[in-house]
């Protein structure tokens, strides 16, 4: 999407009123999205409609994820958080798996297998990870861009190392679906959040299983909504599942989802690469600028920039009206499509008082 045509369609959808930088947190919701969130919600308020939302509408929410993802919907199960599906996962693996993760990686990527306590968690630096696969290692589990400083994974060097030696990955895309392009059939499982780059309302989520990985993944928490059959199932245990990656559905949100399918749809519009060279550009700018501060930001060149030993000026950019994130000690500011140039600039001037 040419420059212009990604302003006009950022237009119309977005007014932010801050310096808004702080999307690894949580995303602004498009105006499309609030419309058709609002919508449900005044209809079941109401009495309007049958039900609290539609299951159409979940189903096209899973399409869009899907596309973006690279994977056939069948993949694609839609769930309410990251540590859900995570613990799904985690429910699958024998007593005394090796799970590989890297140092200081998100809680909900580690705490589900971390807290069953007959696993055992292996933990390395992250450019370490590769090359700590061993052939005991059962899982290796990661973020493809890291929560704390925004580092990028060497995904495809840790493919390469699982596959060698017989284990499987888990990818948290978390922090890079929607501006960074993903293949999620390159994985065993990917689980993604919703609400931050990909701009839904919190309690969307998203898991794709490849069917070798389907194969060994208990469905528990079955129940009619993952049947195969849903409205033939709603009495008794369940006859007879979806046969594809639907039979691991948590009932849905139905607010978050009738709003997710419109977020999906406008970045499917705009296309991810359009996303990705604007977010990191506008990075780049941000990095270059810590530099003529003589502060050093994380190398790298992802759409999340992390300044250590900043931390603390957050308090200071978010009072001046420009949302940042203080974790681990670093000054966190990300990018995403409805940001400029200007916002860039604004917090460089903060930091420079």
């Amino acid at each position: 999407m040419m420059i212009s045509s990604l302003s006009r369609a950022v237009d119309a959808e977005f007014a932010p009123e801050t310096a808004y930088l702080n999307t690894s947190s949580c995303g602004l919701l498009p105006r499309r999205t609030v419309d058709a969130v609002r919508a449900l919600a005044e209809g079941a308020a109401t009495g309007r409609r049958d039900g609290a939302g539609d299951f159409a509408v979940v189903d096209s929410a899973r399409d869009g994820f899907a596309r973006l993802a690279g994977v056939d919907a069948g993949r694609v199960a839609v769930g309410s958080s990251v540590a859900v599906h995570v613990g799904l996962i985690a429910a699958s693996l024998p007593e005394r798996a090796e799970v590989l993760a890297p140092e200081g990686e998100f809680s909900s990527v580690v705490s589900p297998f971390a807290v069953r306590g007959d696993l055992r968690m292996r933990y390395v630096p992250l450019a370490e990870l590769a090359g700590a696969v061993r052939p005991e290692t059962a899982l290796v589990a990661l973020s493809s861009v890291q929560s704390a400083d925004g580092r990028l994974a060497d995904l495809d060097a840790v493919r390469a190392a699982a596959a060698a030696h017989g284990a499987r990955t888990l990818l948290d895309a978390s922090q890079s679906a929607g501006w960074l392009p993903l293949d999620a059939g390159a994985y065993d499982y990917t689980v993604t959040a919703g609400f931050k780059f990909l701009l839904c309302p919190r309690g969307a989520s998203f898991l794709t299983v490849t069917q070798e990985a389907q194969e060994s993944l208990p469905p528990v928490f079955a129940g009619w909504v993952s049947a195969d059959d849903r409205w033939g199932s709603t009495y008794g245990p369940v006859g007879k599942l979806a046969t594809d990656a639907r039979r691991y559905d948590e009932p849905p949100a139905f607010l978050s989802y009738h709003g997710a399918e419109r977020s999906l749809a406008l970045l499917n519009e705009i296309g991810v690469d359009a996303v990705h060279d604007h977010a990191t550009g506008l990075a780049a700018r941000f990095r270059a600028g810590l530099a003529g501060l003589g502060r050093e930001a994380v190398p790298g060149e992802t759409a999340v920039v992390a300044a250590p030993g900043l931390g603390a000026r957050a308090a200071d950019l978010v009072r001046a009206g420009v949302m940042v994130s203080d974790r681990a000690g670093n000054l966190r500011v990300s990018f995403h499509l409805y940001n400029t140039e200007a916002d860039v600039d604004r917090a460089l001037d903060v930091l420079a008082g």
